[in-house]
């Protein structure tokens, strides 16, 4: 009795694995996947296609205000985003060592211009002797070697005239010289605009050598700004003067500004071996919104064309599996359509794209026509 119980056991567990496996096996039945495709219908529609580029925000003058002459800064007149007009003063330079130097030059002039006269009166003096010296010589009261001796004294005065004439003449450049130093001890507003940065305190001293040193930063008028992008040189070729462009910056990340292009540059810019090259976009600003230094988004738009048959860029990008495409050149591309359950290959040539949708010069498509995106997996109950 204890083997035939045992039997009966084993026979037991046997027939609930195989009802487990049967179980499993009907589950997996029931939810076997079958793939099918994603499609999209063909439509016609406005294709615009642009280039992208990062850029900074500039002013589009910036003058970089300095100083000619070193010393202390006494004054600032005007600070951060302050409004300034052309020949506004706005800072100044502690004028005393440059008034004295003044003072210095003014006096050296003064007495060069006195030895000049003493000078131009020796002159007129010989011009005298040597006068009444050749009428005695004349009369033969007087020898040659008196009248050499008046001579080689007209001579000596006359180029003591100039001599004195010459200090003059450098001394009055010495007097100009300190005259506009003094003078550059005020700075003034070279242009009209707006403060963007300031670069010294009151009380700082300055020195003026081999580079003007900077006070302040001017930037001509904040409501016309431009951007300089750098565009890559796969792209150069399709930009040109007046395109419009449209731009974002991360401080107003829901408003889409726009410019055009004013300037395309030769000079290339070279990263690591990459070439781009500057485009300049001008940017109007009347609210203020945009400021210097600011990253921009850019999307030059080089082409629009409207109401043209378009296939989308996924379609372009897909292949069945074990398939091989249908174009017959690099000028054309292949896309999938379906008529459930067939698919068929056609070649088209494409024009522009804005990186959603391509335009279809030509094939054998038209609007309605199923293309083929990709695939999608969708689980059926089986039977």
């Amino acid at each position: 009795m204890p083997l035939i119980k045992a039997h009966n056991n084993d026979t037991l567990f046997c027939i609930a694995v195989c009802l487990c496996c049967a179980i499993a096996l009907q589950t997996c039945a029931f939810n076997a996947p079958d793939t099918d495709y994603l499609t999209e219908k063909l439509s016609r529609g406005t294709i615009t296609a642009t280039c992208t580029a990062n850029g900074t925000l500039n002013p589009l003058t910036t003058v970089l205000v300095g100083t000619q002459v070193s010393g202390r800064i006494k004054d600032l007149y005007v600070d951060f985003n302050a409004p300034v007009q052309r020949g506004q003063l706005i800072a100044e330079i502690d004028p005393a060592a440059f008034e004295a130097q003044l003072e210095q030059a003014r006096a050296n002039l003064l007495s060069a211009k006195a030895n000049l006269e003493q000078a131009e009166a020796s002159f007129q003096d010989a011009e005298r002797d040597i006068r009444r010296k050749r009428e005695l010589y004349a009369s033969g009261i007087i020898g040659d070697s008196e009248l050499d001796a008046v001579v080689t004294s007209h001579h000596i005065a006359k180029s003591r005239v100039a001599v004195a004439g010459a200090q003059v003449a450098q001394t009055k450049a010495a007097y100009t010289y300190a005259e506009t130093n003094l003078r550059y001890t005020k700075i003034y507003a070279p242009i009209d605009g707006i403060v963007i940065s300031k670069d010294v305190d009151v009380g700082q001293t300055v020195t003026a050598t081999f580079q003007t040193p900077t006070l302040y930063s001017i930037a001509e008028d904040m409501r016309k700004m431009q951007i300089n992008t750098n565009v890559d040189e796969a792209d150069i070729g399709r930009i040109q003067i007046d395109q419009t462009a449209e731009f974002t910056v991360d401080a107003y990340p829901d408003l889409v500004f726009s410019g055009r292009v004013v300037q395309i540059r030769n000079s290339p810019i070279i990263v690591q071996s990459v070439v781009s090259y500057d485009v300049v976009i001008r940017v109007d600003n009347p609210e203020l919104k945009l400021k210097p230094g600011m990253t921009a988004t850019v999307a030059i738009i080089v082409a629009v064309k409207e109401n043209v048959l378009r296939v989308p860029n996924a379609a372009l990008r897909f292949m069945p599996n074990d398939q091989q495409g249908c174009a017959a050149s690099p000028q054309q591309r292949s896309v999938w359509t379906t008529a459930n359950p067939d698919t068929r290959c056609v070649p088209i040539q494409v024009g522009i794209d804005d990186h959603t949708y391509t335009e279809v010069v030509s094939g054998e498509l038209s609007v309605g026509d199923n293309v083929i995106v990709g695939y999608a997996a969708t689980g059926t109950l089986r039977d």
